[in-house]
């Protein structure tokens, strides 16, 4: 890893954590990142920029547990390793934030740089390899494509037809475990059962 730059007030890019950790945006270190702080960022953010139904967000942490729920209906065998890095694969939002793919696609390829180093260090502080292979990779973008066509038909109010054209086809997920994931959480609710999806995960 190279060695960390000198920082600056006037060029400031980290952040301080509810934990105490400084967290860098362009040289994130592995040691500077806290489940405890993704958990508690994620279950502040909002998914769709909060254009969506409900007493409360629909959260980031609540879109990666649906995104795991989703990725373990399609792959019932597939090992917990890469069930915990589904369910991490948004957490660089964190400290990012939630972008909707039409502003990404404004900023251009500088912000998928921060987001793909954030990732890495994430991978690597909790065990995973800084790069999935392609077919993990694949197969956690159709989850999240899956869930992303849920929360758009059941919350953000986007037709059937419509969301098929943009996210593809419904996962066919239980319909029980779609009212239970598809009902926006508390904050503290959302943060809480990620954190213990992420601790049954980690320890399998």
């Amino acid at each position: 890893m190279t060695a960390r730059r000198p920082s600056s007030v006037a060029t400031r890019a980290w952040q301080r954590m509810l934990s105490g950790r400084r967290l860098d945006l362009l040289d994130p270190s592995p040691l500077d990142i806290e489940i405890a702080d993704i958990a508690h960022g994620l279950a502040r953010v909002a998914r769709w920029n909060g254009q969506t139904s409900g007493a409360h967000i629909f959260s980031v942490a609540q879109h990666t547990l649906l995104v795991e729920a989703v990725m373990r209906e399609q792959m019932p065998r597939v090992d917990a390793r890469f069930r915990l890095a589904a369910m991490l694969h948004d957490a660089p939002e964190y400290v990012i934030g939630d972008m909707i793919s039409p502003f990404k696609a404004v900023l251009g390829g500088d912000y998928k740089v921060v987001e793909k180093r954030l990732l890495a260090a994430i991978h690597m502080r909790f065990g995973l390899p800084p790069s999935l292979a392609d077919e993990i990779t694949r197969a956690i973008k159709a989850a999240d494509r899956g869930a992303a066509y849920l929360e758009a038909t059941h919350l953000a109010g986007f037709s059937v037809s419509e969301a098929k054209r943009l996210f593809g086809r419904d996962p066919g997920l239980p319909e029980a475990t779609v009212r239970d994931y598809l009902t926006p959480w508390t904050a503290a609710r959302a943060e809480k059962q990620f954190l213990a999806r992420f601790e049954l995960l980690s320890s399998a």
